[in-house]
């Protein structure tokens, strides 16, 4: 069995770090495969991990971000896109033991299954959890259709 190549950081592993690249590469190498986002990110941002589930009414995405204020967070919808950026900073003060929590620019792409209500959506930051909710169009939304004889 072959094992994956460990980068180094002042002779410290991190491999929990090697499974995140691999993870957000994987997702990339999906999304252009899937013709969705064909377009690179810069170096070194990294995807956040993210819920996305929808209810009758809207599609709702939970985004963990902890540290992160409000203000240091873009939220932006294009058609269907969802687009969040931000960074969360690193404390360089404190002497540190382990590193497990990711560090710096983040971006979060995705498109969203159905048409939605640009002009209705709402983003809650609370307890390191971005928690966006987009209202479906009426046009997404299921309707009951009646069956004749």
């Amino acid at each position: 069995m072959a094992l994956l190549a460990m980068r180094r950081r002042g002779g410290e592993t991190y491999p929990m770090r090697e499974f995140e690249d691999v993870y957000d590469r994987l997702g990339q190498l999906m999304n252009a495969a899937l013709g969705e986002f064909a377009e690179e990110r810069p170096t070194g941002v990294w995807t956040p991990m993210a819920d996305i589930s929808e209810n009758e009414d809207s599609y709702v995405v939970e985004i963990d971000v902890p540290g992160v204020k409000k203000d240091e967070i873009d939220v932006q919808l294009s058609e269907r896109e969802l687009i969040v950026t931000g960074q969360i900073e690193e404390h360089e003060s404190q002497r540190r033991h382990r590193k497990m929590r990711r560090t710096g620019r983040f971006e979060l792409r995705t498109l969203l299954p159905g048409e939605v209500n640009a002009e209705r959506v709402e983003a809650r930051l609370s307890d390191g959890v971005l928690t966006i909710t987009v209202p479906k169009a009426a046009a997404a939304k299921p309707r009951h259709i009646e069956v004749t004889a």
